[in-house]
């Protein structure tokens, strides 16, 4: 009865409307019987013009009424039942039966503790009255795309035992002024119907911000502004609602955009008042993710998960999702149900430089790739403080002839002039090798140097790395200086750009040195390349064995 009654409430104007259509179909049915019993006392003329009544309605008011209409309302009554209402509505929100157990979510454990506090409250709301508490209403989830905000708002629907009601920020952007109001009236009118069935509802809003940026002055120009403004404010007075009466309505929204780029009035205290930040995840969580996806499909024994997280830096959960994924289907074009980790190696590669290129290189573009990427891996080996060499290639990808992949042993977030410094020679090395090999250097050196002058001003004009000692941060006003006003001299530019074509200058003799004294490493490397067109982390390794060369001092190998 209370199902019933609460549906009555959501649907009461299309009750009406369906009874009007029912009254209007029993009066003509009415009135056909009458005309039907009178039928042979009317004239000739009136007996045609019933007949063709007859033959248009009937047919009309028995499709519409005995078959669309009770078909509509059953529906809608059985969602109701099941647990759906709202999917059928004038918005686009989702009312979805949800279980996504809380050890499912794998790769956030900072956010998970945050979120489960928000839990316990939910759970235990009678003790938070107890001490006079509230329960926090409003929470936004902060962070990058693929991260798992979504996953983790519904593992804590799941754990709460509360319906999760989703919408799209962009839902709420109409072209008409008024809709995105009114659209969001609808979802909270669903959302305390659902709260008073269930005893409480998980509303979720991803991509917030499709909305929910500051309001803006109206300045006449048309109505998207006036738009835009309605809908934050209708917002914002269903979060203030909330409280006028206690429906265990929980709001969990979620953006990629820095919680500035929101109206600030959503961060006020009593709306979202919670904020839960999301990275990406760390070494051990990307491990974690790989053996969680790794067990729905059939692997070899040598395929490492600890290689594989240490690979992935900087991978979201969905990016390893998708890599193993793209594996599977690499092993079935195959024809072969097991994955290898030479099918996970070609997955990472997809997912991070895309499918193989059509390109076919000639016998001597070959050549001068492979001596171009050799410099690359050998440089990186010899004297990057962080990183290792995982693969070599002169395969073509996404308009790259060849490339070297090198990533660190594990997560840094701070950078040393060590660090920038071999940034810049490995950058540059390729160059180099063209250049002691061939006398000569190809068009393949542009990206190169553009790394390498981009590095190298970012030293001198940001972080005070310059031979000259000056000390600020003068890239910002560059652009000043370069327009009609100036914000720093001529003098203080020319020195600057003296300093970055010192560290340039510097780090190409070093790599130019290193290099001709490791001349038959760089011969072999090239020719291996040449012969196999891809070598992977194990077969690189074992070509620096052979010379019996070591990584610089302090940076660890990954282990196997």
């Amino acid at each position: 009865m209370k199902r019933l009654i609460v549906f009555i409430r959501l649907y009461w104007l299309r009750l009406i409307f369906a009874a009007v259509l029912l009254a209007a179909f029993y009066f003509t049915i009415q009135f056909l019987i009458y005309c039907v019993g009178n039928y042979n006392q009317l004239e000739d003329f009136s007996k045609r013009q019933i007949s063709g009544q007859m033959a248009l309605l009937l047919p009309m008011f028995v499709l519409v009424n005995l078959i669309a209409l009770p078909i509509m309302l059953g529906l809608q009554y059985y969602f109701m039942q099941g647990g759906l209402a709202g999917s059928i509505g004038k918005n686009k929100t989702d009312l979805a039966k949800v279980n996504v157990k809380w050890d499912q979510v794998i790769g956030m454990e900072g956010a998970k503790k945050e979120a489960w506090e928000l839990v316990k409250l939910l759970k235990d709301r009678h003790l938070l009255k107890m001490i006079g508490g509230r329960i926090i209403k409003g929470t936004l989830m902060i962070g990058p795309p693929g991260c798992g905000k979504t996953y983790l708002a519904k593992a804590i629907a799941t754990e709460c035992g509360l319906p999760f009601l989703s919408a799209v920020g962009s839902d709420f952007v109409g072209i008409f002024v008024g809709q995105g109001a009114a659209q969001i009236k609808t979802l909270f009118k669903q959302a305390r119907a659902l709260a008073s069935l269930e005893g409480g509802c998980l509303v979720f809003i991803d991509e917030i911000d499709s909305f929910a940026r500051p309001r803006q002055a109206d300045r006449g120009f048309g109505g998207g502004v006036v738009s835009h403004n309605a809908t934050i404010n209708q917002f914002l007075t269903e979060l203030d609602g909330l409280r006028k009466a206690e429906n265990n309505i929980v709001v969990i929204a979620a953006t990629n955009v820095p919680e500035y780029d929101l109206d600030s009035a959503l961060m006020r205290a009593g709306r979202f008042e919670r904020k839960i930040y999301i990275t990406k995840p760390n070494l051990k969580e990307r491990k974690e993710l790989f053996d969680f996806y790794l067990k729905s499909v059939k692997v070899e024994t040598n395929v490492n998960s600890a290689m594989l997280a240490r690979k992935s830096l900087w991978f979201t959960p969905a990016d390893i999702d998708a890599m193993v994924r793209e594996a599977g289907l690499i092993a079935l074009r195959s024809h072969r149900d097991v994955l290898t980790m030479k099918d996970l190696s070609e997955a990472y590669d997809r997912v991070i430089f895309g499918d193989k290129s059509n390109i076919i290189l000639t016998e001597d573009d070959k050549k001068w790739t492979a001596y171009h990427e050799a410099g690359h891996a050998i440089l990186t080996y010899l004297i990057h403080p962080k990183d290792d060499v995982i693969k070599a290639t002169i395969i073509p990808r996404k308009g790259a002839l060849g490339f070297v992949a090198h990533s660190p042993t594990e997560e840094h977030y701070s950078y040393n002039r060590e660090y920038h410094l071999s940034q810049i020679k490995i950058a540059l090395a390729g160059y180099a090798a063209e250049r002691l090999i061939f006398n000569s250097s190809s068009s393949g050196v542009t990206s190169d140097f553009d790394k390498a002058l981009h590095t190298a001003q970012s030293m001198v004009w940001s972080y005070g790395m310059g031979k000259s000692g000056l000390v600020g941060q003068f890239r910002e006003y560059r652009s000043h200086y370069m327009g009609s006003e100036r914000m720093i001299s001529e003098k203080t530019v020319e020195v600057l750009d003296n300093d970055v074509q010192a560290i340039l200058k510097e780090c190409i003799d070093d790599v130019t040195k290193i290099l001709a004294e490791k001349k038959d490493l760089l011969e072999y490397f090239a020719q291996e390349l040449l012969k196999k067109e891809e070598l992977e982390y194990e077969e690189i390794q074992a070509i620096f064995d052979k010379f019996g060369l070591k990584p610089i001092s302090g940076r660890a190998p990954i282990q196997i």
